[in-house]
């Protein structure tokens, strides 16, 4: 991958590490459902009147709405609502690097390297270690729910991948027409009123979060992510995604006083080493040979 989309793929990373810092801001003025459901609606509006379609199968641009928009952030929005902290979201659902490897194996016939498979089994171990810690705690439950999105992220990705060279950002607007009636209507479903209350009329504080998180985060980062995803392999452009929880450890830390105990420092040390051996063991294995 050329050094410019390197570039890309790192800027991509640091926007979304920053967004969780909004996002935890976001859950705290309107319930999660419904935060979501209006990201994704200034996704695609005004920007559907402008941008054409994209030129792929339309069931590829309604299942990318569906699981990236309804699946991957319902899921992680519930779970910060319910208190996992930015730091452990933002290492978690990293998981999202080797879900995309798997499910390219089986969609694609991607054969995964060695170091691919070493780097899961690792962040996998860092995953079950976080997971016994939390498991006699209410916590469990919101933990669940972020590997529940990293694996809806992971599917996301091989959609994106399947609608082949195509223009991402179109692709990514019409996408996100899918996903705001379904939002609404489970958020009337679980959340009751608080969504609908909560908007009339929002604060300014739901106005900013709402534009931060459906402009650079949405229609940027996954519009250029689809990009990438759609020129080259998944195991080259995935693990570019190891900058996004070292950015929200320190963001949490920093703007939400946020810290992190000794086991999960441990089990997200194991994750972020699993990582790093799917990105960085093909260069240092080229450096030790020459």
């Amino acid at each position: 991958m050329p050094l410019r989309d390197q570039l890309y793929a790192a800027l991509v990373a640091l926007i979304w590490g920053l967004a969780f810092i909004v996002v935890k801001y976001g859950v705290e003025e309107l319930p999660p459902l419904m935060l979501t459901a209006m990201r994704f609606l200034f996704t695609a509006i005004p920007a559907v009147f402008f941008i054409p379609a994209p030129k792929t199968r339309q069931w590829i641009v309604i299942a990318y709405g569906l699981v990236l928009g309804v699946g991957q952030f319902g899921f992680v929005f519930t779970a910060m609502a319910m208190g996992l902290s930015v730091g452990l979201t933002a290492i978690v659902v990293q998981m999202q690097v080797f879900f995309t490897i798997i499910l390219t194996v089986i969609v694609f016939r991607e054969r995964p390297m060695a170091h691919q498979i070493a780097g899961a089994v690792i962040a996998f171990a860092g995953v079950a270690l976080i997971g016994q810690a939390k498991a006699g705690g209410v916590v469990f439950v919101p933990f669940l729910m972020v590997i529940a999105g990293a694996f809806c992220w992971g599917s996301a990705n091989v959609i994106g991948k399947a609608a082949g060279r195509i223009d991402m950002l179109s692709f990514v607007v019409w996408s996100s027409l899918v996903s705001p009636i379904p939002l609404v209507i489970l958020s009337l479903l679980l959340e009751g009123r608080a969504g609908v209350d909560a908007l009339m009329p929002p604060s300014w504080t739901i106005v900013v979060v709402i534009l931060l998180l459906a402009w650079p985060s949405t229609l940027f980062c996954f519009g250029m992510w689809s990009h990438l995803l759609s020129r080259y392999p998944a195991a080259s452009v995935a693990p570019f995604a190891l900058l996004v929880p070292l950015v929200g450890l320190v963001a949490g830390a920093v703007f939400l006083g946020e810290r992190i105990g000794i086991i999960e420092l441990a089990g997200g040390s194991l994750v972020m080493a699993g990582l790093a051996c799917v990105l960085f063991w093909p260069r240092l294995k080229r450096a030790v040979r020459f």
